[in-house]
């Protein structure tokens, strides 16, 4: 199992959403990049970073942070957050990010999935947001027409091979992730999958780990520190 630890960047610091919300946001740190080299100093090998301002305008705003703690850590990048056009995916894979992960402009436009797809294989993942059974996009705000099995399945007949899968009822609430979700996707489906939201501590970890899922990203329960990034590199394999 892969760890992921996440810096979510708004305005140029880290903070943590609840649920997604904007009005309930929490700064963690001034500086993203003095916090990628804590990940480093932990051990971790990869990163999950969200562009929140990107994910509001579409466009890359916070590529020079970004940027920067690839340069510094050399860690695996991921990086989410409103990229919605192949000149934004671009951006991102000339600076060298590892993964690039579309979510609402992949479930609007097949097409800039399918370009996108052609262009940078297995560099592009999607993100799969659940809102009621549903996948939820505009910054969850809104539910699209696709119940979420059947838009994964509809992923991996295109070729995507990893999908990062939040449930966002369980996102910044500390309870625990939701296991049963996992266990489907990983029954109906061959993707890659990386679980998100309500990871919280080592015992999420520990059943993660036990149904092989492919990775986990940690996020409040780092900033909180109900999980420590040291813990947490122990599951990786």
């Amino acid at each position: 199992m892969h760890i992921f630890p996440a810096i979510d960047i708004y305005g140029g610091k880290a903070v943590r959403l609840h649920k997604g919300d904007y009005s309930k946001m929490t700064v963690y740190n001034e500086n993203p990049i003095a916090v990628a080299g804590d990940f480093v100093n932990s051990g971790v090998r990869s990163i999950h970073i969200v562009d929140l301002d990107g994910a509001k305008s579409g466009k890359a705003e916070n590529i020079d942070i970004i940027k920067k703690i690839k340069q510094d850590t050399n860690l695996f990048c991921e990086v989410g957050g409103g990229i919605r056009t192949i000149d934004t995916v671009k951006e991102y894979a000339d600076a060298g990010i590892d993964r690039i992960i579309l979510g609402t402009g992949a479930v609007n436009d097949s097409g800039f999935l399918t370009e996108a797809l052609k262009k940078y294989g297995n560099r592009i993942a999607v993100g799969v947001d659940i809102k009621s059974g549903y996948v939820a996009i505009h910054g969850w705000k809104k539910n699209s027409e696709f119940k979420y099995i059947d838009f994964c399945h509809m992923l991996e007949d295109i070729g995507v091979s990893t999908i990062i899968s939040t449930d966002i009822s369980k996102d910044g609430d500390m309870k625990g992730c939701n296991l049963d979700l996992y266990k489907v996707l990983i029954k109906e489906t061959g993707m890659n999958i990386i679980a998100s939201g309500g990871i919280s501590s080592i015992s999420d970890l520990e059943n993660l780990s036990e149904m092989n899922i492919y990775g986990a990203i940690i996020g409040k329960a780092y900033y909180t520190g109900a999980i420590t990034l040291r813990e947490a590199v122990g599951f990786e394999k």
